[in-house]
């Protein structure tokens, strides 16, 4: 009996059990809401189930059906990007699939730019991006829902490889007119007692919280933020100086507010951008292709969307 759905049809209706509602797979798959609903709508016909329960003001959850077969459409879809990508290696094209995890940090510098010249080098490839926190890519990958993902050397698994790309050693961010903003560098203990603007990522925080704490000392933290955009801005209108490692090409704040860029001096081990990915995932010539190109773009001397140290 031929089949009567195709493998896009289970890529929506994978999309919608995956974030909840219509209108956010849309977004997700950059698919209009209609055809998505159509496409669930044939599969409930042609399956005989009702896939999801309708909840007007909750949007849509899986029935029991629904999750055992979204499970197995996963491994439909996740089979049928290996078929593609065995045949790029048989050939020897860089073609197909290929999902690009990055740390929340710095995807809106680096990754943009990473992607626009990587798909225009090779077009056959189908890009797709996430941003994410450092245990959210190791998950990600583990769980092959990610090939490959850009972030740091923070406790990299064993079981996942890291192939470093560019160190980025810690400045101080400050406001202009902060009483050290004048200085050509400035150590730990002269941080000590003004307060901190804390990035508060998960890895990253114990990584600038450690510069302290290996000196017997405690910052006085006064806010904390998830987004460096906010960190920025906050430090920009004087609540405080951050510690960072990403320098931005623009030196102000989101707001506006002007910003000093101080190296920290001292022994502070500088955070390593690079690569992640599962062990024996780099083969395929797609990844192999991204891995070389990112390998180019980001290196000692140049870091798309970012001032390097050093530099004006």
């Amino acid at each position: 009996m031929p089949l009567r759905y195709t493998l896009r049809q289970l890529e929506y209706f994978t999309a919608v059990g995956e974030c909840g509602s219509i209108a956010a797979a849309s977004e997700k798959v950059n698919v209009s809401s209609p055809s998505i609903s159509a496409a669930v709508a044939q599969l409930e016909e042609e399956f005989g189930l009702a896939l999801f329960v309708r909840k007007h003001a909750q949007g849509l959850s899986l029935t029991t059906a629904g999750q055992r077969l979204m499970e197995q459409s996963q491994k439909v879809l996740r089979e049928a990007e290996l078929l593609t990508s065995m045949a790029g290696d048989i050939s020897g094209n860089v073609q197909g699939p290929l999902s690009v995890g990055c740390l929340l940090t710095f995807a809106q510098f680096i990754l943009p730019k990473v992607r626009h010249s990587f798909q225009a080098l090779y077009p056959d490839v189908r890009m797709r991006q996430e941003e994410l926190n450092q245990a959210e890519i190791f998950s990600r990958i583990r769980r092959a829902e990610l090939d490959i993902a850009l972030s740091y050397d923070l406790d990299i698994p064993a079981d996942l490889e890291f192939i470093p790309l560019v160190d980025l050693p810690p400045y101080v961010l400050a406001p202009a007119d902060h009483a050290l903003a004048a200085r050509d560098e400035v150590s730990v203990e002269d941080l000590r007692d003004h307060p901190m603007v804390l990035l508060d990522l998960p890895l990253s925080s114990e990584y600038f919280l450690s510069f302290f704490s290996e000196r017997g000392l405690k910052p006085k933290i006064a806010e904390r933020s998830r987004d460096m955009g906010v960190v920025r801005s906050l430090v920009a209108n004087g609540f405080g100086y951050s510690i960072l490692n990403i320098r931005p090409l623009s030196d102000r704040s989101p707001d506006g507010g002007d910003l000093a860029f101080i190296p920290l001096k001292g022994e502070v081990r500088p955070m390593r951008m690079g690569l992640v990915m599962a062990r024996g995932a780099g083969g395929t010539s797609t990844v192999k292709a991204f891995v070389s190109h990112c390998q180019d773009m980001i290196n000692g001397d140049s870091v798309p969307g970012m001032q390097r140290h050093g530099q004006a």
